[in-house]
């Protein structure tokens, strides 16, 4: 231990070190607590791996053009899943065009313009943050309720689909495009209002520009979520099997986790083979949109 002095005839013991105290992260408790952190994250990552590894062991020797280009069939060897890659194309398209705008719209509104202390737009942030965690076949329900209001007799067409897709990740894109607009810097805000601008015009040509980097990002991201979602289709009635490709807001349609569905239900080997390629297909889409808002991220994010 330690000392120093600071008077004659008076000696200082310095403080003990924090990382061996009873406080410090080398208690019995916290390592015990690390070991169990790094446990299950190596649990977690060895049941992906072997996961990954099942699924490219399954699905790799029907992974061909014929999976691209052919249409569903009862032999295997002849199966493609050509409708479904169509149907998740317009599914998701579909859905892009739907959500961006609005989603993007209300949180501007929301973060630059709303009027934070009044309760109607306390409600509305709340309710936003709490239906990003709702499961997705309740927005399946819930747009199969919507549709049936209105009338609407065969749902699933694409654009029962990706309504039901708009409404699981609105709140998404909106939590995520305030949190990009928040990290812009206030002063930004400030400098462009100080010499003349009126509040649109900053939010328009200064705020929105900044945070596009991370408004990409989300979206990218929410739009991965849909692309991989199957329960709010089913619901709706999303055909499991077509040997046509979809043209239009108003056709049948299938989409290729519901395609994988549809062939991990087979008793035929050659079907969970399919399956297996369609997943692996699907896995590659994602990683690339995943590798795409990284990159955007990464390229146009600026540091303040």
């Amino acid at each position: 231990m330690s000392a120093s002095t600071h008077a004659p005839g008076r000696v200082i013991q310095a403080t003990r070190p924090l990382n061996t105290g009873r406080n410090g992260e080398m208690r019995p408790t916290a390592l015990i607590f690390l070991m169990l952190l790094w446990l299950s994250l190596f649990i977690a990552f060895a049941v992906l791996i072997t996961l990954l590894i099942t699924i490219f062991v399954t699905g790799q020797n029907k992974l061909t053009w014929n999976l691209v280009t052919n249409f569903p069939s009862a032999d295997p060897e002849e199966a493609g899943a050509r409708p479904a890659i169509l149907g998740s194309v317009w599914a998701i398209g579909t859905t892009a065009v739907m959500t961006l705008p609005l989603g993007i719209a209300a949180a501007v509104h929301l973060e630059e313009f709303a009027d934070r202390k009044r309760w109607f737009n306390k409600f509305v942030e709340l309710n936003v943050q709490n239906l990003a965690a709702v499961p997705s076949i309740v927005y399946g329900l819930l747009a199969l309720a919507f549709l049936s209001m209105l009338g609407v007799t065969n749902k699933n067409i694409v654009i029962g689909g990706a309504f039901a897709l708009t409404l699981l990740i609105l709140p998404v894109i909106i939590i995520a495009t305030r949190e990009a607009l928040r990290a812009v810097p206030r002063e930004i805000r400030d400098g462009s209002l100080a010499l003349g601008a009126t509040q649109w015009q900053t939010t328009w040509r200064q705020v929105l520009p900044a945070s596009v980097p991370g408004i990409a990002t989300g979206s990218i991201l929410a739009l991965s979520r849909a692309l991989g979602e199957a329960a709010p289709l089913l619901v709706l009635g999303a055909l499991v099997y077509i040997t046509f490709d979809p043209n239009g807001l108003l056709s049948g349609y299938t989409t290729l986790p519901i395609q994988i569905f549809n062939w991990t239900g087979r008793p035929q080997e050659g079907f969970h083979e399919l399956a297996g390629a369609t997943s692996l297909l699907l896995l590659a889409v994602l990683i690339l949109m995943n590798a795409l808002a990284i990159f955007i991220r990464n390229k146009f994010q600026k540091r303040w």
